[in-house]
């Protein structure tokens, strides 16, 4: 009888090793995204895609460790260092902001734990081998409506942006395209994310006699100064960037920002791209699948930039997975690299990237659209 006990103590000792071995096999993606605070808007939306990602790749289980930044760069970054120390994840997914993105590009650099970033981010040469990008850089979509301003004949702009890193970029983007389009900018001015007011800058920026103004803000919070601008006057054209591209957006601000532009991904209007378009079907296929889940007009820019994160991700992790396995530091190293090789045709737009380009956005995917009747309008 006492003979029995050795056995059931290495079937017991086998039994945890090979639970071991299948814990390890796990695919951990740890996801930092904005879900409270004053960028909310646009987390909640990439979250949405979350809920719609595969629970498994081949044989292998796939977790999604979800954290809330509070749109707190601070936060983002003990979200990053508990996922990437506590939790060992193999990806970190997210965040929203420029601001937090970079910071998280700090730790996974130093973690050697691959970031896809959702926010449009530039790390320096020393932080780049880590870290990649989802969304399209600012310079892309500024210069997609500054070519419609030229368009239309536009011969000086005023920029109101957020007084943040994020407007400072759409700043230096609207600059750039502006100069080279030979368009003057007349008057800068700034807001706060959580400011209740901007009538003092919407004065000064009437005054200034603009063509057309450019608010560098993303979100609800954008919609404030293009009301504002309306009330006192000003009857040009007004046009956003890209990240006031979801339904709550036009909830908030209704009829008073009919005809707002802006440059945008395809998957927004899907269904209105030519048959040529090259993400139209990829579009057509997440707007179908995300609808189904959360209801009419539940798509947005940043569901989709997160939903084509998974597809970059899908095939990197597909590759990581011949070589490696998940939870080790050969698998994360695999993941990078195959990164590095990504060329996928997504719902957001193309992506081709590269050693030296992390981002690889194809400036082609872009579309103009417009607010007409409460909905989103394709331009051209």
């Amino acid at each position: 009888m006492k003979l029995k006990h050795p056995c059931k103590k290495i079937l017991a000792t086998a039994a945890l090793a090979l639970a071991a071995g299948q814990a390890l096999a796990d695919i951990n993606i740890g996801v930092v995204f904005s879900l409270t605070g004053p960028a909310a808007s646009l987390g909640l939306e990439t979250r949405k895609s979350i809920e719609l990602m595969p629970k498994t790749l081949g044989k292998e289980k796939i977790n999604y460790i979800v954290l809330d930044d509070a749109t707190d760069p601070t936060n983002a970054v003990k979200n990053a260092r508990k996922l990437s120390g506590e939790d060992n994840v193999d990806v970190l997914f997210g965040p929203n902001l420029i601001t937090s993105g970079l910071a998280m590009a700090d730790v996974a650099n130093e973690k050697k734990v691959p970031l896809l970033s959702q926010a449009p981010i530039v790390p320096t040469p020393d932080k780049l081998k880590w870290a990649f990008r989802v969304e399209p850089l600012a310079d892309v979509m500024v210069g997609r409506v500054v070519a419609d301003m030229k368009e239309k004949g536009v011969k000086t702009v005023a920029f109101i942006g957020f007084s943040d890193s994020w407007g400072e970029l759409l700043l230096k983007g609207l600059t750039k395209t502006t100069e080279a389009a030979g368009i003057k900018i007349v008057a800068t001015e700034r807001f706060g994310r959580t400011d209740n007011s901007v009538t003092a800058q919407a004065l000064k920026i009437v005054a200034s006699r603009p063509d057309a103004v450019f608010v560098g803000g993303s979100g609800t919070p954008a919609v404030m100064p293009h009301t504002t601008l309306r009330e006192r006057g000003f009857a040009g054209p007004i046009y956003h960037s890209h990240a006031v591209a979801n339904k709550e957006f036009l909830r908030v601000g209704g009829k008073a920002i009919e005809g707002a532009r802006l440059a945008v991904a395809p998957v927004v209007v899907a269904e209105q791209l030519p048959d040529g378009h090259p993400n139209k079907q990829a579009g057509l296929a997440f707007d179908k699948a995300l609808e189904a889940k959360y209801g009419a007009e539940a798509r947005s820019s940043f569901a989709g930039a997160s939903w084509d994160g998974w597809m970059i991700l899908e095939g990197a992790l597909t590759t990581a997975l011949k070589t490696a396995k998940p939870g080790t530091p050969e698998f994360r190293e695999a993941v990078r690299n195959a990164l590095e090789k990504t060329k996928v045709v997504g719902a957001n737009g193309s992506y081709s990237m590269s050693a030296e380009d992390h981002g690889g956005y194809d400036p082609k995917s872009a579309v103009l659209i417009e607010v007409a009747g409460g909905k989103w309008k394709l331009v051209k």
